[in-house]
């Protein structure tokens, strides 16, 4: 059966689902162009003719997965009410939970990236993003008198780090830590930032 013409767009998009998908399976140091371009049935000069090198492929399939967590959190973060419950909404999602997919190729990338620039430089501009959605809405709620905070950027980047090294632990040694003890530790980590009650964090 012939395959469907697709549009520069589409085929990018196709092949940069296929790159996560091996990436999941394989790893970044394993995986390759022709891993790719065999799961979806085309040449690896056409993955080249998008992606002119693995480096390249990697790098976008990163930052095409992790726009679209990029993408989710902004959802979370401007639901219609208040920053509080959007900030705990945020830290109870960014919990590892099943397979942890999306954890795992977040470790893959930050791994890869000490020694690819390219993915260096793309994973910290999304992590730089994260801790600026979480900022902007600090910054709300204490301008709305929820809560009071002097630096929201502060706040964000000890919250994440706090955040991605929990997760790190519960996606690499299954079974140690809970995701309970985790949204446990992270709420009550929250609740001190911003200086209210664990009790008004979770009402």
């Amino acid at each position: 059966m012939a395959r469907v013409r697709l549009s520069v767009a589409e085929r990018r998009e196709e092949l940069l689902r296929a790159a996560v998908e091996q990436i999941e399976v394989r790893g970044v140091a394993a995986v390759r162009i022709a891993d790719v371009a065999s799961v979806l049935g085309v040449s690896n000069a056409l993955v080249l003719y998008h992606f002119s090198s693995k480096e390249k492929l990697v790098a976008a399939a990163f930052a095409y997965a992790a726009e679209a967590d990029l993408a989710h959190l902004r959802r979370l973060l401007t639901r219609r009410t208040s920053a509080v419950r959007r900030l705990r909404a945020a830290v109870r999602w960014y919990a590892p939970t099943g397979q942890a997919k999306g954890w795992r190729l977040w470790i893959e990338g930050w791994a890869s990236s000490l020694h690819d620039p390219t993915l260096r430089e793309v994973a910290g501009d999304l992590d730089q993003q994260w801790k600026a959605e979480l900022a902007e809405v600090i910054e709300e709620g204490a301008a709305g008198g929820e809560f009071h905070c002097d630096d929201p950027m502060s706040v964000a980047w000890r919250l994440t780090a706090l955040l991605d090294g929990l997760a790190v632990q519960m996606t690499s040694y299954a079974g140690p830590l809970s995701r309970t003890t985790m949204l446990q530790w992270a709420e009550e980590a929250l609740a001190r930032e911003l200086g209210i009650d664990h009790e008004v964090l979770t009402a």
